[in-house]
């Protein structure tokens, strides 16, 4: 089947809906989604959204918290586009109904979490990216423009003579089909099922970058992976993300003794930045071969079950009570700051390809993105990147190095299970890394690459694309892991434990090239 529109949008979360709303006023647009439309990151956002609100922040405030969680990485032109036009788009939502918490005067509730030096965080109880969501998709989808194909998994980008033109998908009971479009949108979200313990769903793999890799795009600063510090941990039950809103409103981290440890290693306490929380989590667990725990015992039972309502009915299935309980915590992979390398209105490298959200890399989040800027960089570049869509081609100007090093052609292995690869970025590529774990990772990633590449055909159905998906970003990941010899944000090398401003503090990029 071949279908045909205007605007081709790969994704259904928060970036491609704010794009595809934009998009609809100029033309057709189309809205691939490999699940429920409503399955996406998006949806699994619970602490909030960060905008400038309160009395006592402004945009200037705002930046400057997102440098520094950043360490030093951040693009400057990016963040001042965030925190700038981000309050324009947040009450845009709520001119259209989004239905943020008020506070006894009416105005939205504002809630603080980890690095943020005032209260900033508008939220709807703890399941903020749901509602945003909700919100959104009552304005695409009643839109006579927008058409959905739902269940349909893109597997490759169409592109003749360096120009992106649709792409090819995979629909309902294995169905090929193709959407030749003018403009594409890469919205397809991160990349955690890379990893054995992600607080992501089950469709985040890392497809779009994956596919804009291997269409010629560029991937910029892929090393840099967010492990969130507080993830449920009980055995036998998912993994549940322990929203950083907890420790804003007073959870406490705690070790097996009841002690609080996290200023052993980090002066700033429970609210440090993500990274270092996760670090030191790990470092504690390590010294005292026990569990560590989040507690908010000493606050009112009442308060906290109304506050956390989602986390709280996710915690009484593992037989805990949040209120009253020790939950069992340790990190796992939530986010991922580099991507497919954009300018600051969603260019790629590929004409007529744009990227929005959390697979494309504006160099925005730096080193380490800043707690609850997800669902903003969404909103803002997400509009700006349909604006460009509009207009006539850029050439983008692109921010990283190229990486010099040559793709060596490994010698294909033997198919992995999505499990093993799983295992083995979280083994090697995980929250601590070394030359040695990242070598390894590397050969192995790239035979398996090869010897998927080498089997490949245009109607491998949605496993096949999975597993090539989670292959490819893992080796990406890797590849940038083993380049950067520092440690900077969300990228800790054990063999190279500093980080390294004289050298390191630069981006950098790969490029599809075979040899």
């Amino acid at each position: 089947m071949t279908a045909r529109g205007d605007f081709l949008v790969i994704g259904s979360g928060i970036a491609g809906l704010r794009a595809a709303l934009a998009l609809a006023a100029a033309g057709r647009v189309i809205i691939l989604t490999k699940a429920e439309p409503r399955e996406s990151n998006t949806g699994y956002a619970q602490g909030g959204i960060a905008a400038a609100f309160g009395d006592d922040d402004s945009p200037e405030l705002h930046a400057r918290d997102t440098s520094a969680a950043g360490d030093r990485l951040c693009r400057t032109e990016a963040v001042d586009l965030l925190v700038h036009e981000g309050p324009r788009y947040v009450r845009e939502l709520i001119d259209w109904g989004a239905a943020f918490d008020r506070d006894g005067q009416g105005r939205p509730a504002l809630g603080r979490e980890a690095a943020h030096s005032v209260r900033r965080v508008l939220h709807a109880g703890d399941a903020t990216g749901r509602e945003i969501a909700r919100v959104l998709w009552q304005k695409v989808s009643g839109h006579p423009n927008v058409q959905v194909f739902q269940d349909a998994q893109a597997t490759a980008l169409v592109v003749r003579d360096g120009v992106c033109l649709g792409a090819t998908y995979v629909g309902p009971g294995h169905a090929a089909g193709t959407i030749e479009a003018d403009r594409t949108l890469v919205a397809t979200g991160g990349a955690g099922q890379v990893f054995r313990e992600t607080t992501n769903p089950a469709v985040a793999t890392g497809d779009g970058i994956a596919m804009a890799f291997e269409a010629g795009a560029r991937v910029a600063d892929l090393e840099f992976v967010q492990f969130h510090p507080t993830v449920l941990n009980v055995a036998g039950r998912p993994r549940f993300l322990m929203s950083e809103a907890l420790r804003g409103e007073g959870a406490q981290l705690v070790n097996e003794a009841g002690e609080r440890f996290v200023t052993r290693y980090e002066p700033a306490g429970d609210l440090a930045s993500r990274d270092l929380v996760a670090r030191a989590i790990v470092r504690e667990m390590q010294c005292t071969g026990a569990q560590v725990y989040l507690t908010m015992r000493h606050l009112d039972p009442a308060f906290v079950r109304r506050r956390f309502p989602t986390i709280t009915a996710a915690c009484a299935a593992a037989e805990l009570d949040l209120a009253t309980d020790r939950i069992p915590v340790s990190p796992a992979a939530h986010y991922l700051m580099g991507g497919v390398e954009t300018d600051l209105e969603g260019r790629t490298s590929v004409e007529g390809l744009y990227a929005a959200g959390e697979v494309a890399c504006t160099g925005v989040h730096g080193a380490n993105r800043l707690a609850s800027n997800s669902l903003l960089e969404g909103l803002v570049f997400g509009a700006r990147a349909a604006e460009a869509m509009c207009q006539p081609w850029q050439v983008p100007q692109l921010f990283a190095n190229p990486d010099a090093s040559p793709v060596q052609r490994a010698t294909p292995l033997s198919l992995p299970s999505e499990p093993e690869v799983r295992e083995l970025t979280w083994r090697c590529v995980g929250l601590v890394r070394t030359r040695e774990s990242l070598e390894g990772a590397v050969s192995s990633l790239s035979g398996w690459r090869q010897g998927l590449r080498a089997g490949a055909s245009d109607n491998a159905d949605g496993r096949d694309r999975r597993l090539a998906s989670l292959v490819t970003v893992g080796w990406l990941i890797a590849r940038a892991a083993l380049r950067r010899l520092e440690s900077r944000g969300g990228h800790f090398r054990a063999d190279f434990p500093e980080r390294d401003d004289l050298h390191w503090r630069q981006h950098a990029c790969d490029v599809s090239r075979e040899q």
